[in-house]
Formats: structure tokens, C-alpha cells, sequence
């Protein structure tokens, strides 16, 4: 049995898995339900309890999948889902909450968060969120694709304080965050969650990702006897970034789990550096 998975604090004094499963893409084929229950009941098995799911995947039917898989084991589990802008009213968030809570087939969600901000006012969705954690369904708070200028309107509101994490698209070769919002966010204690890790596509456009494909990735996976998949999520965990790839299959859920386990040395990680450069200037939030 490996090592348990590394936590980080959160700013309420709960601590958060520091590698987790994504449920992207998942719930939206009947014949693939079966595998992706399987999946993520062995991610739990190997320690990944963190879950990250949403209202908007598969419109529910993600959030029936993991509610299935977690059957007799939510004590296991650290829930995550997302309400939808059109819906993160003062009103509308709770009753989505109360959906969400229904399909997951549980009483309450480790965190819960914007998925993007839309017209509703963030001090209306903020307030909502307030009413959820005092009830009890919700224990803490966030968001997900806020930049800096959304995030310091969001944190000076009423119940702005309370948020505890920032979900946004963060891996080698999407590293705008890197400029200003991730040191921001460090300084306060607010955690970053990365979705899309390893920059994998979404659809089935059939295109690879770069970061599996670059020679200095590849080079570095050979030192360390790992994937490049790996040698991709380890630089994020190094970074104390929660990380949470999708994986389907039993091969990719254990390839995972393992990259929490290496530790990149100086070599690579400037090597990394200079094939994947860091920001020289402000970048719009990337978004997929």
C-alpha cells in the first residue's frame, strides 16, 4: 500500500489531498459507466480521496457516477463540485447544492465553488454559500477561473474570506498564472487546484498533449524511470498545487498515484524551465 497522499492546510484548519481524480467527461456514456465507477473506486483504494467534480459534467450524470462509486465509503471520500453561474444565485446555489447532494447520494460537500463568474453578482453567490456552511451541507468555499482582479473583488465582500481555493487551468505549458494570481493566492493561504495537469485535450480531437510528446519531458521521465504524465504532475505537487487528472483506466488511475511519489531534482526542473518558460508578462487566465 503506498505512502498516504500528501495534504495542504486550508484556511479553516482543514486540510485538503494534494492529489486527486477528475470526473470531466465522465457520466456521458452508459457503457463506459461501469469502468469509470472502477476507476475511481481504485483511486480511493490507492489514497486519491480527493474528488473534483461539477453540476455542468455530463449534467449531473458525473456526480451520479462518483455517488455510486463512493456507496459505503464517504467517509473516504473529500468531495468537490461546482455550481454554474446561472444558477449561483442566493437561491439558486442552494437548491443546486441540494441537486448535487441528491446525485452524489450524500448530505454534504467538502467544498463548494463557482465554476466561473457570470452575471450574478459574486456577493449574491458568496451569501449563498454562507447559508450552505451554516446548514451544514457545505463545509468550505471557493472558486474556480477567477483571475486576480475577480478574486480581490470576490475576497473583499462579505464571506470573501471564507474562500479557501481557486480551481484554474494550470500545468507546464499554461503557466500565465505564475505572473501574479498563484503568488497572490499563496501569500493569503488560498490553495491552488490545477484541472487539466497535464494539458491533456478535451473532445476527442485525437491530439496529444505536448507535455507528453516534448523531448525534455520524455528525458526527464527516463531519469526517473517514470511518464511524462508523471514528471508532469509531480512539478505541480512540488509546487504545493493541488493536481486532479481524469483517468478512466486502472493503468493511468495507478500512473497517477505514483507521481506523487517522485520528487523532480535541480536538473529537471530547470530543464523544465527552459522548455516550458515561465511568464514575462501578464496573461488573460487561461480557460478550457
Amino acid at each position: 500500500m503506498p505512502a498516504e497522499v500528501r495534504t495542504l492546510p486550508l484556511l479553516t484548519g482543514r486540510r485538503i489531498p494534494i492529489l486527486g481524480q477528475g470526473t470531466w467527461g465522465m457520466g456521458e456514456s452508459a457503457a463506459k459507466r461501469a469502468g469509470e465507477i472502477a476507476a475511481l473506486r481504485l483511486g480511493l483504494d490507492l489514497g486519491m480521496t480527493l474528488i473534483d467534480t461539477a453540476e455542468m459534467y455530463g449534467e449531473g450524470g458525473a456526480e451520479e457516477v462518483i455517488g455510486e462509486a463512493i456507496a459505503g465509503r464517504r467517509e473516504e471520500a473529500f468531495l468537490v463540485s461546482k455550481v454554474y453561474p446561472h444558477n449561483a444565485t442566493r437561491q439558486g446555489a442552494v437548491e443546486a447544492c441540494e441537486r448535487s447532494l441528491r446525485r452524489l447520494g450524500t448530505d454534504y460537500l467538502d467544498v463548494y465553488l463557482l465554476h466561473w463568474r457570470g452575471a450574478v453578482p459574486l456577493a449574491e453567490t458568496l451569501a449563498a454559500f454562507q447559508a450552505l456552511r451554516a446548514a451544514g451541507k457545505i463545509r468550505d468555499c471557493g472558486v474556480s477561473n477567477l483571475d486576480l482582479d475577480d478574486l480581490t473583488e470576490a475576497r473583499d465582500l462579505p464571506g470573501g474570506q471564507a474562500m479557501v481555493t481557486n480551481q484554474v487551468l494550470y500545468n507546464l505549458t499554461h503557466r500565465g498564472i505564475e505572473w501574479d494570481l498563484l503568488p497572490w493566492c499563496q501569500e493569503r493561504g488560498i490553495v491552488t487546484m490545477a484541472y487539466c495537469p497535464i494539458d491533456q485535450p478535451t473532445g476527442h480531437t485525437g491530439r496529444r498533449s505536448p507535455l507528453l510528446t516534448h523531448g525534455v519531458a520524455q528525458e526527464a521521465a527516463r531519469r526517473h524511470g517514470a511518464t511524462p504524465a508523471q514528471i508532469a504532475l509531480a512539478w505541480l505537487l512540488q509546487r504545493d498545487v493541488v493536481a486532479i487528472p481524469k483517468a478512466s483506466q486502472p493503468k493511468h488511475v495507478r500512473e497517477n498515484r505514483r507521481a506523487a511519489e517522485l520528487r523532480l531534482a535541480a536538473e529537471d526542473l530547470q530543464e523544465l524551465d527552459e522548455a516550458f518558460p515561465p511568464p514575462r508578462r501578464k496573461q488573460p487566465l487561461a480557460m478550457r
